[in-house]
């Protein structure tokens, strides 16, 4: 089992979430960004327990339904099985219309290539034999070396890459953190 998968694996609330939205039967999904990798930093600076994300990013893919409605619905079923959470649920087969510039996506793992940081896009998946599944398209050796770089999209809109690390305050959060160009 990776470090990764093992972080989560011992988090009982991290469990539960996957075990909620497991449930759904969404497809190709997982729960991604900082439900990742704020555990997995706060794990290698000592802070336990996990501080909890600010939301809950779960991402699926469904190429033959590119509204928002349904993502609603997710979330709604979501806050009846774990109520009050900051559940977040999106589609990625249709994110390329909400930012304009990118191509339509293939999968969620595609789809999370063009975020801002190396960091964030990773995913896990509870699958049916309760096993977790890390998706990780751009790999994991920064978020788990404790460094930050821009993707080629976050050097493309290098300012909100800088912006959004100012505003999640992460180098105050995680001191150990080395931020790269």
């Amino acid at each position: 089992m990776s470090l990764i998968a093992r972080i989560i694996a011992e988090d009982a609330i991290a469990m539960e979430q996957l075990r909620a939205v497991r449930s759904l039967a969404l497809p190709d999904w997982c729960i991604a960004a900082g439900f990742v990798r704020n555990r997995v930093w706060d794990h290698l600076h000592g802070i336990a327990p996990a501080r909890l994300p600010v939301d809950i990013d779960v991402l699926y893919f469904d190429a033959g339904d590119i509204g928002t409605e349904r993502e609603f619905e997710f979330e709604d079923r979501l806050d009846d099985l774990l109520p009050g959470l900051p559940w977040q649920v999106r589609n990625q087969a249709r994110m390329h219309v909400v930012k304009k510039n990118f191509p339509p996506h293939r999968d969620t793992a595609h789809a999370m290539t063009f975020w801002l940081e190396t960091v964030t896009p990773i995913g896990v998946r509870l699958e049916a034999d309760d096993g977790l599944s890390v998706i990780a398209p751009l790999g994991t050796d920064d978020l788990l070396g404790l460094r930050c770089r821009p993707t080629e999209s976050g050097r493309e809109r290098r300012s909100e890459y800088e912006a959004r690390i100012a505003s999640n305050r992460w180098r105050e959060l995680w001191p150990k953190v080395v931020f790269l160009d």
